[in-house]
């Protein structure tokens, strides 16, 4: 039992945190709302995480470690069907698995949550923003360098921000899924490959411009 609870206190603290780093970013969250909120103590955060910031990291992995795994079996299976795959089907391996998690989340607050949360991580300063780039680098590196092989011309600081555009774009559409005007109005199947294939379409003559 007290092993379980441990587990319920560490995941309880992870929640709570989520919200509050995407609603007010790293520097307007403290480690007090943190174990108010989630009904803790401060000594319970420190024995899980140790900081603010290893909290953070622990929150920016929770959501970042499913979709790494997922865009790399993704891209693997692609790589391994075609030998040179286009630019359409790389983008619909990059953004197939996050919207896959959105679905597994159930949409709502916990799958707005990690949209908004990503969103933060985009502005905030250095050191802060380096801890999200570090979990999301490996998927990056492995989708730059299929994109390279793809487009050769063009340069790999091109290719870079291109992707970049990309990541926005999809983090656009997932904090405003469900709104009236939103490309995604509910997290059925139907739905994100309706948003999948659009996505791919919109974004592939412009990866490929240059």
């Amino acid at each position: 039992m007290k092993a379980a609870s441990a587990i319920d206190t560490k995941e309880q603290i992870l929640n709570v945190a989520e919200e509050l780093f995407a609603e007010q970013g790293f520097a307007g969250t403290s480690l007090r709302q943190v174990i108010k909120q989630a009904g803790v103590n401060l000594s319970a955060v420190h024995y899980h995480f140790g900081s603010k910031e290893e909290l953070f990291r622990a929150v920016v992995a929770k959501t970042a470690q499913p979709i790494v795994k997922k865009s790399l079996e993704q891209l693997a299976i692609v790589e391994a069907r075609e030998e040179t795959p286009n630019v359409e089907t790389i983008l619909e391996a990059f953004l197939t698995p996050s919207l896959q998690v959105f679905i597994e989340n159930g949409g709502g607050d916990r799958s707005t949550n990690c949209a908004r949360l990503m969103g933060r991580c985009r502005t905030e300063p250095d050191p802060i923003q380096k801890i999200a780039d570090d979990e999301f680098e490996e998927l990056c590196v492995a989708y730059l360098d299929a994109l390279q092989r793809v487009l050769p011309e063009q340069s790999r600081n091109e290719l870079d921000w291109k992707l970049d555009l990309v990541v926005a774009g999809l983090i656009r559409v997932l904090s405003e899924a469900g709104k009236s005007n939103a490309l995604i109005q509910d997290n059925s199947p139907e739905a994100i490959q309706v948003a999948i294939k659009r996505l791919v379409n919109y974004f592939a003559p412009a990866m490929r411009s240059h």
